[in-house]
């Protein structure tokens, strides 16, 4: 009792933490559940895929799942595939879920090959030896690339190469070929569409970045089927011609294509060298898309037949690439075409959006969290078993050798410009090219960049 009265504030700031921590959490939960009208759940199932090495395996493709009460075997909701972007998970495609769970829409959101839960590594995407440097079914012979290097980099090189293009991108001449560019997708949109309160006439599947082109890849993977995505709605997405794909055979409902404005990748840009503007618009690949006379396409204009599924748009948003998933105007856009597409019954306008007051939550429980264990490392340095960790009496003997003045600032600045100069080489080295275990242990290949280039940095500290 004498060590609490003690250190009382620090109990008392430990106790506050933790408190907002649980209360915002428990809020931002009853948000995600619209307060007990959606349930919320998280699940596997065992599906079969095709390695690299050409054999059939069976593995785990993990999700979340959000069922509006209102969805029953004898009233049953349509349904969305949501499919993340590159080093993400399901709960990138969290405020898109929330938003169309609300309206009475089932929503699936997964985690893709390689990625969350899904034991099933990237590698099975599938890649070849080669890719283009544009738009496919866009490029001559000179667009031709040369792929090499690591499987992991070759399969990433080929993220905007589809399982259901032609022959000459999607296979080459050393045996390798794209296997699955939905990345599970098409496994999860049938067993989406198998639920019991799921009106698998009523179904579609969206994307952002690298789930675009799964994206693309479950529609084309069910076109002509019953259970066919009625539209599909691409976060950043890239546009490809006729001729990557077998046009008589494959066709894509009502598509809605949502393009930020600032987006950092030019593929998303058709790849311009501009940020986005009007040449993009009026370009030949959009004209193709949106069905219109060459340079008579306009952004946020609605072309084509919802009924016949043949309606295109191509949505200018103010944002950048990353905050696509997080954008009132997409998600507004998202759910209008959604209910002319597969009849979204709701009293709520799409401007109604709580999904920023759930994520402003979780983010001040965050910081909640972070600030309860400065609290919690003060109460634990004054134990005895922990308390010689401080040594104050260390540091007051080592003062005198600290480093003042032009000393100091020299140190500083070859340590910056070392860690500059090496950042762009290093983070990309362990990114794509290290030949690191990606199937087991190092899956975030975005953060075995940095691992390498703190590496780096520690041994050039050592050695100097």
């Amino acid at each position: 009792m004498c060590f609490i009265k003690k250190n009382l504030k620090s109990f008392i700031y430990l106790l506050s933490f933790l408190a907002l921590v649980f209360i915002t959490m428990a809020i931002a939960n009853g948000i995600q559940k619209d307060f007990g009208k959606i349930d919320v759940s998280m699940g596997t199932f065992e599906t079969e895929y095709e390695t690299i090495e050409g054999e059939t395996k069976s593995g785990t493709v993990a999700y979340k799942l959000y069922v509006p009460k209102t969805a029953t075997a004898t009233n049953k909701a349509g349904a969305v595939l949501l499919l993340h972007g590159y080093q993400n998970d399901h709960e990138t495609s969290a405020a898109y879920a929330l938003e169309l769970a609300r309206r009475g829409l089932v929503v699936l959101a997964a985690d893709e090959f390689g990625h969350g839960a899904t034991n099933i590594s990237m590698v099975n995407r599938g890649y070849v030896s080669h890719k283009v440097k544009v738009n496919y079914g866009n490029e001559s012979e000179e667009d031709y690339v040369e792929i090499g290097g690591p499987e992991r980099y070759k399969v990433m090189m080929n993220f905007s190469n589809m399982s259901f293009f032609l022959d000459k991108y999607s296979k080459d001449d050393e045996g390798n070929q794209i296997l699955d560019s939905s990345m599970g997708g098409v496994a999860l949109y049938g067993f989406l569409s198998g639920l019991p309160y799921v009106d698998n006439q009523r179904m579609a599947v969206s994307g952002h970045s690298m789930g675009t082109w799964a994206a693309w890849s479950v529609s084309a993977a069910y076109s002509g089927e019953t259970i066919e995505p009625k539209a599909t709605i691409l976060q950043a997405g890239e546009l490809f011609t006729r001729d990557a794909y077998d046009d008589n055979n494959i066709h894509f409902n009502n598509v809605l294509l949502l393009t930020a404005k600032w987006d950092e990748f030019n593929m998303f840009r058709d790849y311009s060298k501009q940020t986005v503007n009007d040449s993009i618009i009026e370009n030949e690949l959009s004209s193709e898309f949106l069905g219109v006379s060459l340079g008579t396409g306009k952004w946020n204009k609605t072309y084509g037949d919802f009924n016949n599924g043949s309606a295109r748009r191509r949505e200018l948003v103010k944002t950048n690439h990353r905050l696509l998933t997080h954008n009132k105007k997409a998600i507004a856009t998202t759910i209008d075409w959604l209910d002319q597409a597969i009849d979204v019954t709701t009293s709520l306008k799409d401007s109604n959006q709580v999904f920023m007051i759930k994520e402003t939550l979780v983010l001040v429980a965050t910081f909640a969290a972070i600030a309860s264990m400065f609290a919690l490392f003060t109460i634990l340095i004054k134990i005895p078993f922990f308390k010689t960790i401080a040594h104050p009496e260390i540091i007051s003997e080592r003062a005198g050798s600290v480093k003042t003045g032009w000393h100091w600032w020299k140190g500083a600045i070859i340590t910056i410009m070392i860690a500059g100069l090496t950042y762009p080489f290093m983070t990309q080295l362990g990114h794509g090219l290290l030949p690191l275990p990606e199937k087991s242990v190092f899956r975030m290949t975005i953060g075995n960049g940095f691992l390498s280039w703190y590496l780096c940095l520690i041994i050039i500290m050592l050695l100097t």
